[in-house]
Parts: structure tokens; C-alpha cells; sequence
């Protein structure tokens, strides 16, 4: 038996080896890398979007400053004849005339609170005595 496993051993090795180099391809396409784009941009498609798109926001001490297709428009500045006036975390506000235009910096994300955090946020509120 010794003499068997003397023998076979190198080439149940190479073999086993070579199975799992065949394999590594087939397994690495089943992950998913975590800091590919969204599905909408990864596939090379050009995303078309009506009107002015925010794609940052810089809010410093001194200064707010927004990134609006492209282009770097600081509050008070004119933006394709709209003027920007206001700009905070999540949204900036353009105004042309007496029109008002939102622009949210993720227009697809709702933020709503979690009935979790509502009854945890009631729960925290009330105080239990001893009696």
C-alpha cells in the first residue's frame, strides 16, 4: 500500500492541481465585484437624462459650491440662465425667472424613516417608574 502511494502520489497531486486551475475561472466569474457602478452605467451604455443633472455638492465655511453636469456653479451663479439659490446636503435649487427647479443629488432615493426607528425613538421617550 505504501509502495502505491509512493508511486500515485505525484500525479494525484499535479492532477488535483491542474482540476483546480481549470476551476478558478469559472468560480471568480460567480463574484461579483463590490465596487462596480450600478448596472445602468457598467454596461458601457451612455445614461441619456433630461435637463441639468447634480452630480456633487461642496459645502465648506466659506462657500457652496455645486457640480451641475459638469460644471462648477457656486451659489448665486448662473447656471444655462437659471440661478442658483440654494444648495445644501442632498439637493440644490435653481431658479429661472419665477420657476423654481430641484435637483436632487440621488433623485432615485427616497429617504423615509424605518417603523423601527419610529418605535424604538417612541419607546426611548417614555420613562418607566417604580412603584
Amino acid at each position: 500500500m505504501a509502495r502505491f502511494v509512493k508511486t500515485f502520489r505525484l500525479p494525484m497531486v499535479l492532477g488535483t492541481c491542474v482540476c483546480m486551475c481549470l476551476m478558478a475561472p469559472t468560480l471568480a466569474q460567480q463574484l461579483q465585484d463590490p465596487t462596480r457602478p450600478p448596472a445602468m452605467v457598467s454596461h458601457g451604455e451612455e445614461v441619456v437624462t433630461e435637463g441639468p443633472v447634480l452630480q456633487s455638492v461642496l459645502i465648506g465655511p466659506n462657500r457652496k459650491v455645486a457640480i451641475i453636469s459638469g460644471q462648477a456653479v457656486a451659489l448665486g451663479e448662473q447656471f444655462n440662465g437659471a440661478k442658483l439659490v440654494s444648495v445644501s446636503e442632498t439637493q440644490v435649487v435653481l431658479r429661472n425667472g419665477s420657476e423654481l427647479q430641484t435637483l436632487k443629488l440621488f433623485p432615485d432615493v427616497d429617504k423615509r424613516r424605518s417603523s423601527i426607528q419610529a418605535d424604538t425613538r417612541s419607546a426611548a421617550g417614555k420613562t418607566h417608574r417604580k412603584q
